[in-house]
């Protein structure tokens, strides 16, 4: 059996004459967290409904859990969960009832279909909540009903578009510690997301821009394989200092980050810091620090010239 769960081949989506996804390659070992990092409207959900088979490629070939997508779409909704931005379940009916339409539509008898609704709502901390009407829920508890929904007919392989934007940090942490578990069973997740601290969760990750991937690996390979260095400078008047730098060809970007100014400066300077302080004279007693790369640099070093 195959331990690739995702592969998708120089795919292309073109509407009329607006190229969405330009000749993207995706490979996705089973049991991984594959995450898509990107702005709004770069193209993560178009890859993510190409995969699912709710859109068909213009060009390029799509093969999930042994299926050719979009030709066998039907016989992969058995096999996956989606969970999508938008809470899309039924805010008039309680949790339970949810949970049994879900069971429902996928065609599980009375007595195991209960058996299940119990287990998750354990899983998911539902327990308390079972009888409360959803339209009464907080975002986090919306959340967690949502990923009981989508995991209800324990799916092979789970897509999940923009999860956690409509929750609190806390929230957003207890979730990910809930794919972590399903993907430790042997669920394959794909998520879309623009947080950076989630996206540096996933076991490997593609960065997208304008329909394109612009890198594609684990979050801790992309950081280190970045070609500048980081220093941190904390001196006075820093937007004065910042536009200063960010005109020197030796700069990929800089950013303010509260009291100190973040500074990327290409490895073909060999000493970053003596070179700060021989350009910039005022720069000889401020404090000047090497930082750890994060993944947001990685993002502004791969995608466009970022913003200055």
């Amino acid at each position: 059996m195959s331990e690739i769960a995702v592969t998708a081949t120089n795919i292309t989506k073109k509407f009329g004459n607006f190229t969405a996804i330009n000749g993207i390659n995706l490979s996705v070992p089973k049991g991984s967290i594959y995450g898509f990092l990107g702005p709004n409207g770069c193209g993560k959900s178009t890859t993510i409904r190409m995969l699912t088979g709710l859109l068909s490629p213009t060009e390029g070939t799509v093969n999930v859990l042994g299926l050719d997508i979009p030709q066998q779409s039907e016989q992969l909704r058995l096999k996956i969960g989606y969970m999508t931005q938008k809470f899309s379940l039924y805010d008039d009916l309680s949790v339970q009832e949810n949970l049994q339409f879900i069971g429902q539509i996928f065609g599980m008898n009375r007595s195991f279909c209960n058996s299940r609704i119990e287990e998750q709502l354990s899983i998911y901390g539902l327990s308390n909540l079972k009888k409360q009407r959803v339209s009464g829920m907080s975002g986090g508890q919306k959340q967690r009903l949502s990923l009981a929904a989508a995991t209800m007919h324990k799916p092979e392989l789970l897509f999940l578009d923009e999860p956690t934007s409509a929750v609190d940090p806390e929230n957003r942490r207890e979730f990910w510690e809930q794919l972590f578990d399903l993907s430790d069973q042997g669920t394959t997740i794909l998520v879309t997301t623009h947080y950076m601290d989630e996206a540096e969760r996933c076991h490997r990750l593609a960065i997208m821009e304008a329909g394109e991937m612009r890198a594609d690996d684990e979050p801790e390979v992309l950081m280190n394989n970045m070609g500048v260095n980081i220093i941190e400078v904390r001196a006075p008047q820093l937007r004065a200092l910042k536009e200063k730098l960010i005109a020197c060809k030796e700069v990929r970007s800089a950013a303010q980050l509260g009291i100190r100014l973040r500074v990327l400066i290409y490895q073909s300077v060999a000493d970053p810091i003596l070179w700060l302080k021989t350009r910039f004279p005022d720069l000889a007693q401020a404090e000047l620090t090497p930082a750890r790369p994060s993944l947001e640099d990685v993002f502004v070093s791969v995608t466009g010239k970022g913003r200055q």
